[in-house]
């Protein structure tokens, strides 16, 4: 038969397979044997004759098996590498380019998306002032200076420019006309991301709110709430990808055109936000769609999540200019699985991200560093204390903030009105925004211009009105715009961050620190306050984020100042020391818990885990739960359709979706058939058979059989239930795993079965 002679076409990679009776029943029926074709990949249709069973792709909101796709992506190698001759050279060559040209595709087009942000932004964000004369899509700078992107920068003209004409010379009326401008961007930008609305069912109980037993909630499911796809910066739920969860069309091509769109007229209103942020997002994006290209990664959860890791860099590599800092911010703040070779791919991804940039020239400067300084004079030792100082103002700030951003999600977001239209709230920030910031000449700029106003030495030839002030021997009304700029940030972005616009936190978190170091340096003779705002940036965003390495990197290549790393290094460990010791959790795991995704981080959870001295029979299900999700399989290997078909109902009205039955006989263990593949076994391979027909899910198949052993783990972990908490922990946190079955001490027999999610919400117990 033309089916059998397929099958038997195999044979070279798992002799087994042609002679595998489960696949053999199910083959003799030719629509049955279509259904599997179409939902089931050949390396999985490959891995039904091996113990570990096929799998379905990853239904929404599950957590991916790890160690599954390992497998998986063996039996793919082999299958490959036996291939002969020409055939097998160019295959084998293939396997081994397509991950570094995916990665180099990436950067390309990551730059590219960026550098039409880049200008789109700047000339919509300087709308709010004036247009040019000559051309009213060219942005102020380009207009009054002549820089092209594409090309290189030309002479200066001048301070005074006539191409550019401003709305009117009025104080109040271009006052008006600013915030009214900006009130039309933030719900233009608003307006766009609510195209993105999702739902999705939580695992941890609502942010700040009484938690649930940890138990009974991973039982019964927690109501799910609304989620908008381009809203914030993306990194909290990239985050949660890399650890292996399904957040659905997160990463599609819509999100990424939304996301962009939204971040020019987000950032254009001046609200405290930044587009870097939703930079790692669209990067990811284009990640995932052109992994979505190459069966290797479109086919496998494990190594797709290895090709968005290596495309995360150039997110942060299009945003600061910093191809080295971005590798770095991939490995230290976004992924969970970061091996080697995912390392050199990264490199390769931000490389191609920042050569393409700095090509395109979106700055007109013809250089890659966006914040190019020339300090000339060194620090002395006596200023180490000074660095200090800003490192733990810096976390101070950190950890007010992450404290202050989380009560204000949890009060102010509950009212109905907030809370079921984020437009309006998006207008009122707007508006608070305009109002506090106009009126300080130094942050009525977008955020990285203030941030480069801010790093300037005014010891040259600079004429800016900072230096200007600086130059005056009264400095009482200059110091206290530093003094209203640093209030007004640290304001503004506790209340802005969360709102559903794309944004991201690093330069308001940046400008914050740079308003502080500059004031500081006002005091402090023979040095530039520059230097002062560059280290106060630097420690600043440490304490909102925690970054270390990663951001030290950052901080000189997108100033360039090499001889000021050790200061970097100076602030940075102590704002993360003094933030840390007010609040454990960054911005972004803060962003995680209010969102509700089932991310576990193994070192949170260790340090948890270590203060309660539970076993793992503390997360044993409830008997009623555990009845329903046993199937006691007779000794012929066949359940009634009934059976099954009233399970499957039960572990839906439970909500988990990567919850799954566990298979006993005598009450011994003897394998997991998830709830993704047992619904569709039932409801679409099963639509074949009659509806009276017994199911075998244990053994040889039949002819004529309803055979669901194919999709049955017969090899699932084990662990003891009197074992220590920690050893769980450290299981599912290494090895990736979706469940564990947990058995009595002694005996062996099954006592009970622990899915990520139900761990999730029992350590979001144990933080209240």
């Amino acid at each position: 038969m033309p089916d059998v002679e397929q099958a038997t076409e195999r044979t070279q990679l798992l002799p087994r397979l042609a002679r595998d009776r489960r696949l053999y029943s199910v083959q003799q029926d030719p629509d049955a044997e279509s259904t599997i074709s179409s939902h089931v990949t050949k390396e999985e249709q490959l891995l039904s004759a091996t113990s570990i069973g096929e799998r379905l792709p990853y239904n929404d909101y599950t957590t991916i098996d790890w160690l599954h796709d390992l497998v998986k992506d063996s039996y793919r190698a082999r299958s490959v590498h036996a291939l002969r001759g020409f055939r097998g050279v160019l295959g084998s060559a293939f396997e081994s380019g397509q991950g570094w040209l995916a990665a180099a595709l990436i950067g390309v087009l990551t730059a590219g998306v960026a550098f039409c942000v880049d200008i789109a932004e700047a000339t919509v964000s300087d709308w709010k002032l004036g247009y040019c004369r000559t051309n009213v899509f060219s942005n102020r700078e380009k207009c009054c200076t002549n820089r092209h992107p594409l090309g290189t920068a030309k002479v200066n003209l001048g301070e005074d420019c006539a191409d550019w004409h401003l709305w009117t010379g009025d104080y109040w009326k271009a006052f008006a006309i600013f915030v009214g401008f900006a009130l039309a961007f933030g719900t233009i930008s608003a307006s766009f991301t609510m195209l993105t609305k999702s739902t999705l069912p939580t695992a941890a109980p609502p942010h700040g709110g009484k938690p649930q037993s940890p138990i009974m909630a991973g039982d019964r499911g927690v109501v799910g709430k609304s989620m908008y796809l381009a809203a914030g910066s993306g990194i909290p739920e990239i985050k949660t990808i890399l650890s292996g969860f399904v957040i659905p069309h997160f990463l599609d091509l819509k999100v990424l055109m939304i996301k962009a769109i939204g971040a020019v007229f987000a950032v254009a209103t001046g609200m405290c936000l930044g587009k870097e942020g939703p930079f790692v997002h669209i990067s990811t994006c284009v990640a995932y769609l052109i992994g979505m290209l190459f069966p290797k990664y479109n086919e496998n959860g494990r190594k797709m999540r290895e090709l968005l890791s290596a495309g995360c860099s150039a997110g942060l590599s299009v945003a600061f200019g910093a191809p080295i800092g971005g590798v770095l911010f991939s490995y230290e703040e976004i992924s969970t699985y970061f091996p080697r070779k995912v390392l050199w791919r990264a490199f390769l991804c931000s490389l191609f991200a920042a050569m393409v940039l700095k090509a395109l020239n979106p700055t007109g400067t013809g250089k890659l560093v966006l914040f190019e300084t020339n300090y000339g004079v060194s620090y002395s030792p006596i200023h180490y204390l000074i660095f200090v100082l800003l490192g733990i103002v810096g976390g101070l700030f950190g950890g007010v903030f992450c404290k202050a951003n989380f009560l204000w999600s949890k009060n102010f977001r509950k009212y109905s009105i907030i809370k079921n239209h984020p437009v309006f709230e998006v207008f009122l920030v707007v508006l608070a925004t305009g109002l506090l910031q106009y009126p300080n000449p130094m942050t009525r700029e977008p955020g990285d211009t203030i941030l480069k106003n801010l790093l300037a030495d005014c010891r040259g030839a600079s004429k800016g009105w900072m230096c200007q002030q600086e130059a005056k021997d009264d400095k009482g009304k200059y110091i206290g715009w530093l003094v209203h700029g640093t209030l007004v940030k640290l304001l503004l972005t506790t209340i802005t961050f969360g709102c559903k616009v794309p944004s991201g936190i690093i330069i308001p978190a940046l400008d914050a620190g740079a308003f502080f170091g500059r004031l500081i340096g006002q005091w402090v003779t023979g040095i530039s306050p520059g230097v002062f705002a560059m280290v106060g940036a630097a420690a600043f965003l440490a304490g909102v984020s925690r970054m270390t390495i990663s951001l030290c990197v950052i901080m000189f290549e997108l100033t360039g100042e090499l001889e000021y790393i050790v200061p970097h290094m100076i602030a940075i460990l102590t704002a993360k020391w003094v933030a840390d010791a007010l609040e454990k959790e960054s911005v972004y795991d803060l962003a995680q818990t209010v969102l509700g995704h089932p991310f576990l981080d193994a070192d949170h959870a260790m340090k948890l885990v270590q203060r309660t001295q539970e076993l793992v029979e503390r997360l044993i299900p409830p008997q009623q739960t555990m009845q329903e999700i046993t199937v006691d399989v007779p000794r012929d290997n066949k359940v009634s359709r009934r059976t099954l078909d009233e399970k499957l109902d039960k572990l839906k009205r439970r909500g988990l979706m990567d919850a799954g039955l566990v298979l006993t006989q005598n009450g011994m263990l003897q394998g997991y058939l998830a709830e993704g593949e047992l619904d569709f076994g039932l409801n679409q391979l099963g639509k074949h058979w009659d509806m009276t027909s017994p199911i075998r899910l244990l053994g040889d198949g039949e002819e004529g059989d309803l055979d669901l052993s194919m999709f049955v783990d017969r090899t699932p972990l084990t662990i003891c239930a009197k074992a220590p908490m920690e050893y769980l922990v450290e299981m599912f946190g290494k090895l990736g795993l979706r469940y564990i079955c947990v058995v009595e001490e002694g005996s062996g027999k099954l006592v009970g079965v622990v899915i990520k999610k139900r761990l999730v919400v029992w350590l979001e117990s144990l933080k209240h």
